[in-house]
């Protein structure tokens, strides 16, 4: 019985994962959408990932109730609580890069209709970066992997580097030409949007080490 019982547990872990990994997916496309309809000026695309912000929200409040009802329904080890509990912390990080992505598809709609500063390639560089971290950062959850969630998180560095090298130019092309001061303080909260993707991203593969491990690791924002 008490075998039939951990069995049905486990089938339910894994279809908490796969919940979170389908987030994860979602997620990560809405960044990269977001990015590409700032490239290419696209309203409509932007519009579709502003919409498409509802879906994560509530694939979001799924994923908590599935695990208020492992935790109601399986009385879950303290190995099993972490796991559940990290699920949730995963879930919430993610649903608010998703909102960082509809940020960036908001101001998209503003930038549209004017040509490009300059061209863009730190951008999508950065946008590419951050889906990298999610995916890894969710198979090092699922792998139950801290040394790959610590690698995840020390690309955050590649990130801040990337977003202090937008910062710098646009504030020269501000002040050469200052007609163009709000279509380059938009572009930077794009950069500052993504930046914040990828620390939510370190949050996560904190919260990884310690579902692992039982020992909390901050990582250097």
């Amino acid at each position: 019985m008490a075998t039939r019982a951990r069995s049905l547990f486990e089938q339910e872990l894994r279809a908490l994962q796969e919940n979170v990994l389908r987030l994860g997916g979602v997620v990560a496309d809405a960044i990269a959408e977001a990015v590409e309809a700032l490239k290419e000026r696209d309203v409509a695309r932007a519009e579709r990932v502003i919409a498409g912000d509802e879906a994560v929200n509530r694939l979001r409040f799924d994923i908590e109730e599935q695990c208020l009802r492992l935790i109601a329904t399986q009385q879950p080890t303290a190995g099993d609580l972490r796991a559940i509990i990290a699920a949730i912390h995963i879930a919430i990080e993610l649903e608010r890069m998703g909102d960082h992505a509809a940020g960036i598809a908001v101001l998209t709609t503003r930038l549209a209709d004017k040509p490009h500063i300059k061209p863009l390639i730190d951008v999508p560089r950065m946008a590419r970066i951050d889906q990298e971290m999610i995916r890894e950062s969710l198979r090092a959850y699922v792998e139950e992997d801290p040394e790959l969630a610590t690698r995840v998180a020390e690309r955050d560095d590649e990130i801040d580097h990337l977003y202090d090298q937008i910062y710098r130019e646009l504030l020269v092309f501000m002040v050469e030409n200052p007609r163009i001061i709000t279509r380059a303080t938009w572009l930077l909260w794009v950069g500052h949007n993504l930046e914040r993707i990828a620390d939510r991203v370190t949050n996560i593969c904190e919260r990884v080490i310690f579902m692992v491990t039982g020992e909390l690791q901050e990582f250097q924002a």
